[in-house]
């Protein structure tokens, strides 16, 4: 469901982009309010002290601190990156018997107008599946963040060697990767 919501993002994006590129009819150029709105809710967020563990196969984590520097509610849907064959939304919460699991984080990751959300690990985090290549420390991995509003933030983050991060799994079939 991600995967589509952000392919649809993607879609809205371009259709406003060529749109755009029609121009008005005395020359100047054509905009929308919707591709302003995108733009601006992007401009908004900032995602620094960003990397991801080292790993040769598998799965991964993708760890930072997203910031909203707007005036208005965001929420993160969606991930999207060519270093894995998908990407997800993460939280960690006790399963019930005192164990911490990892699982998808359903609606996506709220960040309110002048706020913050830590990816870390043992909490919310970025989660790479089926990783396209081993991930070595030294390296980089591009992001693309997709937003509710259609709106993407395109980022690059460091590969670090990291001992922890090894929570377990809440279902979902991430054992096949």
């Amino acid at each position: 469901m991600h995967r589509s919501l952000f392919t649809s993002a993607l879609a809205l994006a371009a259709a406003l982009s060529l749109a755009g590129c029609a121009g008005a009819a005395d020359g100047a150029p054509a905009t929308s309010a919707a591709n302003a709105d995108a733009a601006e809710a992007a401009a908004s967020v900032t995602f620094t002290d960003g990397w991801a563990k080292a790993a040769e196969t598998g799965m991964t984590g993708v760890f930072g601190s997203l910031e909203n520097t707007g005036s208005e509610d965001l929420v993160v849907v969606a991930v999207e990156t060519k270093a894995a064959e998908s990407a997800e939304l993460h939280e960690t919460v006790d399963d019930g018997s005192g164990t911490m699991t990892m699982r998808r984080k359903e609606g996506g990751f709220p960040i309110a107008a002048g706020d913050h959300l830590q990816l870390e690990p043992g909490g919310n985090h970025i989660m790479l599946l089926g990783l396209t290549a081993p991930l070595l420390a030294g390296d980089e991995v591009a992001l693309t963040l997709a937003f509710e509003d259609g709106s993407t933030l395109e980022v690059t983050v460091p590969v670090k060697d990291y001992t922890g991060a090894n929570e377990s799994y809440d279902g979902g079939g991430h054992g096949a990767h």
